[in-house]
């Protein structure tokens, strides 16, 4: 999942060495991404020279190779300057220097491209070019963006030439694919294109003064600017000797009160978390956006008006923090995340219960729950340890409101045309809100009729965007690749919302107030649990370091709890690890159980008790080594055994705390394992399953 980030200065003095080092650092924060290559591409001394810089590995070896350049001058200061930065994870090619972005057009460096996504036709896009005497020299098809956009320039006929933004209009016309891309180019210097189609791409505004509105306008093509547009683009002040005659169409978030020009920086980057140390004023762009930025000035430019799509774009403020994406006195992001479990579920239920009452309110639901209450069907749709969320929830949801519901990989939902209809509520649940495979099948469900509701921990995502309602789980930015607090925070966000839509049943009044009433306890009990980490750190060590698989068993409510804890086993330490349906274990998976098989049996006390009692009895005859994730207070497993006990809570909510201690078992293997654990080699979180580069 690659990471994108762009600097442009505008009458702002910045010499060489801040923004090569913003570009760096921009990389820095993108890291927890994945990638296996980065780059940069600078200003050079002269306007029609682009300076690139690209290396195989971290950021940190890109850092070094930009140091040792001594003929780099890096006091150099410029009044206005472009650069781009990238980290790739290769899809097309693999990771070497001329794969790393970014790509270039021609060996002078006319335009520059750095590009997040998959352009599905690109082996047509090059083999026309080639044709036409294009030489590639790398395996991307991010190559083909940067020479069809010289193709196009150098195709220009007589009369008046393109402007940066409509060039790079004519180039998306023919791509096809979902990406985020930024285009810089020598013939349009201190000029900068950023557009996307399925990829998220935001940008950044800081300006020492306030800006008019809190808005840009969208610019549509084929229109006369209005009469304002045309009373802009007067000269200014011809007759002061101190200020030059300037002909310029600004947009209103950017006229100054003087009518001059603004010192403005802009930063733009596929993550918020790039951005935030910087300004908290971001513009969130639209799929098919061609955000521009020239003479210190944003402009947006889409194909057409009749597209359904605002006419303008909110300049939001971010929430986030700079110190919520700092590790602080934690060896990793996902052990500093693991342990933010107890604030993090907090906040998910923070303003929503009131434990007082027993009520639970949800605003973004509010508007839709007699909607919701009267569908024929509900549908999960999500991807990795966010469809473990749903499956966790499905068993209470039904219960609670009697609704069937269907829990959907994405993937597969699109793969089979699943049939949706205008009385079904389609829900779909991710962590960034910018899956690909769940977005498109959000498309698909809004083209059907049917009432979508998004579950989301990103503000301003396309998911918390396109659906109809939903709701915010406010578990913090995560930066590690596997998800922990994001999917207990979903499990809540869903509970809350079965809590919510059964509020208008005296039946299940009890059911509710014994689950509320646990969710009260939920923090408490996390942190109990939370402190058997030096004990799962031993048991890791002494009992499964060595293994090469591993068996995790549990039914009920506690299936989703084995998939999702082997998921994190897998995704982090590289070990084989699966979650199987104890009821299932008859049918092929006791095959593989013999002495030298270690198996997790998560044994809680619930209705499906004696049922895993006789899955562990079955895995005892074979002689295999179970470990066994029980209640506490249960008299009947032996201390004997290898066990590892937890509070027990109401069963819906019991796999909030057994999925803690396989996270922790998943940690403290990668570190064992010398594996680096936040970014994982392939680097494609499982939760988020991005089809992008």
């Amino acid at each position: 999942m690659c990471g994108i980030f762009a600097y442009l200065n505008h009458l702002v003095e910045k010499d060489r060495r801040f923004i090569v080092t913003t570009l760096l650092n921009g990389l820095a924060r993108l890291e927890y991404r994945g990638y296996d290559s980065a780059g940069i591409a600078i200003n050079g001394d002269k306007d029609d020279q682009i300076l690139t810089y690209k290396h195989v590995g971290k950021v940190s070896a890109l850092r070094q190779k930009v140091a040792a350049d001594t003929r780099l001058d890096l006091d150099h200061a410029f009044m206005t300057h472009t650069g781009v930065a990238h980290t790739r994870w290769a899809t097309h090619g693999q990771p070497s220097q001329v794969n790393a972005h970014p790509q270039r057009s021609d060996p002078h460096s006319e335009f520059i491209v750095v590009h997040n996504g998959i352009i599905t036709n690109f082996k047509e896009l090059r083999a026309v070019l080639e044709k036409k005497g294009y030489v590639f020299e790398s395996e991307t098809d991010t190559e083909c963006i940067a020479k069809l956009t010289k193709y196009l320039f150098d195709s220009q006929k007589g009369g008046k030439p393109l402007t940066f933004s409509a060039l790079v209009k004519a180039v998306i016309k023919e791509l096809e694919g979902a990406f985020a891309i930024i285009v810089k180019s020598v013939h349009f210097p201190n000029e900068i294109v950023a557009t996307r189609r399925g990829s998220p791409l935001l940008v950044g505004v800081k300006t020492d003064k306030k800006l008019k509105v809190d808005f840009v306008d969208v610019e549509f093509a084929n229109e006369t600017p209005d009469k304002l547009a045309e009373d802009e683009a007067n000269l200014l002040s011809p007759t002061d000797p101190q200020h030059p005659t300037i002909r310029r169409s600004q947009s209103r978030a950017f006229l100054s009160e003087d009518g001059l020009p603004q010192p403005m920086e802009y930063f733009i980057a596929s993550d918020p978390s790039a951005i935030v140390e910087h300004t908290k004023r971001v513009l969130y762009l639209e799929d098919d956006d061609i955000g521009h930025i020239a003479e210190g000035e944003l402009h947006i430019h889409r194909m057409r008006r009749d597209d359904g799509m605002s006419s303008i774009r909110s300049i939001q403020t971010l929430e986030m923090e700079i110190a919520e994406i700092m590790k602080g006195s934690f060896d990793h992001f996902m052990q500093k995340e693991i342990y933010e479990q107890p604030e993090s579920v907090v906040n998910t239920m923070r303003g929503r219960i009131n434990f007082d009452t027993r009520t639970v309110s949800l605003g973004g639901l509010r508007a839709y729950l007699p909607a919701i209450r009267r569908c024929r069907r509900i549908v999960f749709i999500a991807c990795g340890s966010s469809f473990n969320a749903c499956l966790a929830t499905r068993a209470i949801f039904e219960e609670l409101t009697e609704i069937p519901v269907n829990v959907e990989l994405a993937s597969d939902f699109l793969d089979r045309r699943t049939p949706i209809f205008r009385d079904d509520v389609c829900v779909f649940v991710s962590q960034s809100g910018e899956t690909i495979d769940a977005i498109q099948a959000l498309r698909y469900c809004n083209d059907r009729g049917a009432l979508t509701v998004g579950v989301t921990n990103t503000v301003g995502s396309s998911i918390s965007r396109e659906t109809k309602c939903g709701i915010h789980i406010n578990a913090g930015p995560e930066i590690g690749v596997a998800s922990t607090k994001a999917y207990t925070s979903q499990y809540i966000g869903l509970i809350l919302v079965a809590l919510q839509l059964s509020e208008d049943r005296i039946s299940m009044a009890q059911r509710r107030f014994d689950i509320i009433d646990d969710l009260a306890k939920l923090p408490l009990y996390i942190k109990e649990t939370l402190a058997l980490d030096q004990e799962l750190k031993a048991l890791a060590k002494h009992l499964l370091i060595k293994e090469k698989s591993l068996l995790i068993m549990g039914r009920g409510y506690q299936h989703a709890a084995c998939l999702e804890g082997a998921l994190k086993i897998k995704e982090v330490s590289y070990m084989h690890s699966e979650g199987i349906l104890a009821g299932e274990l008859k049918h092929g998976p006791l095959a593989l159980v013999d002495e030298a098989m270690p198996v997790i049996l998560i044994m809680t006390r619930d209705s499906l008790y004696p049922k895993v009692q006789a899955a562990l009895r079955q895995v005892a005859a074979r002689k295999a080594r179970p470990i066994i994730l029980c209640n506490q207070g249960d008299a009947a497993i032996a201390d004997t055994d290898t066990v590892i006990r937890v509070p027990q809570l109401v069963d819906c909510l019991q796999g909030l705390v057994t999925v803690i201690p396989l996270q922790l078992m998943a940690y403290h293997l990668a570190v064992l394992h010398g594996v680096d654990v936040d970014f994982p080699r392939n680097g494609m979180p499982l939760a988020e399953m991005l089809t992008v580069e």
